[in-house]
């Protein structure tokens, strides 16, 4: 079986190659329009993709290529620079840049896929190449439903990038559950079984993990393994839900939906 960083990078490869068959075919108007982010534009998301990219790569050859860290404040002038773009420009610059990055990411060897840690600026601690890509994939997957939501009110995760996405919030970046969980949101502590999957969300006063591990479940979410993860991002409101979904136990949806407003 091949590492988790070799799956995630190839699925990184995906997402990018089905986005720029999306993105190349948007009119100006769609572009304009809304997205899945509800206070994005299509465009707008596709600026936080590229930038991101962009400043991604930058961390990139400080790690591997020996480019000197980059200036305080190279990311105010990134986001400067992208916020003034035309919406077409911002489109043009995302299949750019996150190619990029893709290809810098692509090009790691095995070792250093295996054994590299890379150091982010807002984190105490270096992370692995597998944890690196994996935020990036969260990213790269939310924002591509965002892409394609007001396109196809169906649109979906792709399945096996959810699943991979489950394998790294119940591992190595499990972290981030903590910033965007509001564990405060639900009444009582609540153990919830994900579907087939045999993760479980652990909601309490010590706040929001993913795990295989612990106690039963006292709940269950019963729907598709991208739902779930599409519930993590706040991007599984009443009118991106299928009909099929459902939560019982000790907490509603809409509870859940509460503990992850989104971003």
């Amino acid at each position: 079986m091949t590492s988790l960083a070799d799956r995630t990078i190839t699925a990184l490869r995906t997402l990018h190659d089905e986005l720029e068959t999306v993105v190349s075919g948007l009119t100006d108007e769609q572009l304009t329009g809304p997205s899945g982010a509800s206070e994005w534009t299509v465009a707008d998301v596709l600026s936080h993709l590229g930038s991101g990219a962009e400043i991604g790569l930058e961390t990139y050859r400080t790690a591997f290529d020996g480019a000197p860290e980059p200036a305080d404040d190279f990311n105010e002038k990134v986001w400067a620079r992208w916020d003034s773009s035309t919406p077409q420009q911002q489109a043009a610059g995302f299949l750019e840049h996150d190619s990029a990055l893709l290809e810098r990411i692509e090009a790691l060897t095995p070792e250093q896929r295996a054994t590299a840690q890379i150091k982010l600026g807002f984190l105490p601690a270096p992370l692995p190449v597998e944890a690196i890509a994996g935020m990036r994939l969260n990213e790269v997957a939310q924002h591509s439903w965002d892409v394609r939501a007001e396109l196809d009110p169906t649109a979906a995760i792709d399945h096996d990038t959810a699943e991979l996405l489950h394998e790294h919030f119940s591992g190595g970046i499990g972290f981030l559950l903590g910033f965007i969980g509001h564990a405060d949101a639900v009444t009582e502590p609540a153990v919830v079984a994900l579907g087939p999957s045999p993760n479980r969300l652990v909601i309490n006063a010590d706040g929001v993990t993913m795990t295989a591990d612990g106690a039963a479940p006292t709940a269950a979410f019963n729907g598709p393994a991208e739902c779930a993860i599409r519930l993590l991002s706040g991007r599984l409101k009443p009118e991106y839900t299928p009909a099929d979904v459902a939560v019982t136990g000790n907490v509603t949806l809409d509870q859940l939906r509460q503990v992850f407003p989104g971003f």
